[in-house]
């Protein structure tokens, strides 16, 4: 059993997770169809996350379960807060700017910097396993982004998409960490009350009229983003990321099959090079995160 989860129940976490990937490659979609109709990225944010936490708030009220948001660990969220707020301005760019299976496949290398930020963070040693890990997801990604070839791939959307993959697992780090004393309905809430308004401050620079088409489209992403919130911030709270990542890459699945139906967009034959190599980076990571979790059971079950 792993220590470091709130409450490991791995199928419920893997099942979560798989939700979750449904959940976000599809806010990706309408995400991308609200800018091409106008909407502009920072006012998608901040109705993103005040609709969320209206969506939050008053279910908690109405459900009597206002009481479960308190918190002692406010500083954890601020944190939390401002790495997530600039995390979504990177990962919804990303999406904006690049297809949405290749912004799919880039988002795949969160796992290699969760390598990194491990031995940074942890001072964890980084073995054969892991640089291997790391060399080929790398491989990978210049599959995906072809440099100097003739794709159309927009390379500070591919920049973009990197740091959003790293800001993506140093947020799991932190959520990992307040699931183990917050409840998943006050992580999501904090985050929504805390950076709602920072987001409204950018709306009288981008704030333009819509049709409802737009609107409907902006409600929807930000209800599929509310769903995905929760349903991620519960499978770290069931499971560890390591373990539970595997379920992220049936995303690229969504992903391609929107970007063809929505934007007539047929990926390039590297990406099905590229994202498999990115695929395997990831689930190298996974399963030796996952021996050495055992490992380490093992041996502190052998002292007592």
């Amino acid at each position: 059993m792993d220590g470091t989860i709130a409450r490991p129940r791995p199928m419920l976490a893997l099942g979560l997770r798989l939700m979750t990937a449904l959940s976000l490659a599809t806010m990706g979609a309408l995400l991308k169809l609200a800018q091409q109709r106008g909407a502009h990225l920072l006012e998608l944010i901040f109705w993103r996350q005040a609709i969320t936490f209206m969506l939050i708030g008053g279910f908690m009220y109405f459900a009597g379960r206002i009481a479960a948001v308190k918190t002692t660990r406010l500083n954890a969220h601020i944190r939390r807060s401002v790495l997530g707020i600039i995390g979504m301005v990177f990962v919804y760019g990303a999406v904006i700017l690049l297809p949405l299976a290749e912004a799919t496949a880039i988002s795949f290398t969160a796992p290699m910097f969760a390598v990194f930020l491990s031995m940074i963070l942890f001072a964890e040693r980084i073995g054969k396993y892991r640089v291997a890990a790391i060399a080929i997801g790398f491989a990978g990604v210049v599959f995906v982004v072809q440099p100097g070839g003739s794709g159309d791939i927009n390379m500070v959307g591919v920049a973009v998409g990197l740091v959003a993959a790293f800001l993506v697992a140093l947020i799991s780090i932190q959520i990992q960490d307040l699931n183990k004393t917050e409840s998943p309905w006050a992580i999501v809430f904090w985050f929504t009350a805390l950076t709602s308004p920072v987001a409204a401050l950018a709306l009288p620079f981008v704030w333009t009229a819509h049709d409802t088409a737009t609107w409907q489209l902006i409600l929807a992403v930000a209800v599929c983003g509310a769903a995905a919130q929760m349903l991620l911030t519960s499978s770290l709270r069931y499971g560890s990321a390591a373990t539970i990542i595997i379920m992220d890459y049936t995303s690229i699945i969504w992903a391609t099959a929107f970007g063809y139906f929505l934007f007539d967009r047929i990926p390039p034959a590297t990406l099905a090079i590229g994202a498999p190599l990115i695929i395997a980076s990831g689930l190298l990571v996974a399963w030796r995160e996952r021996l050495l979790s055992k490992r380490a059971a093992m041996k502190t079950a052998g002292t007592k």
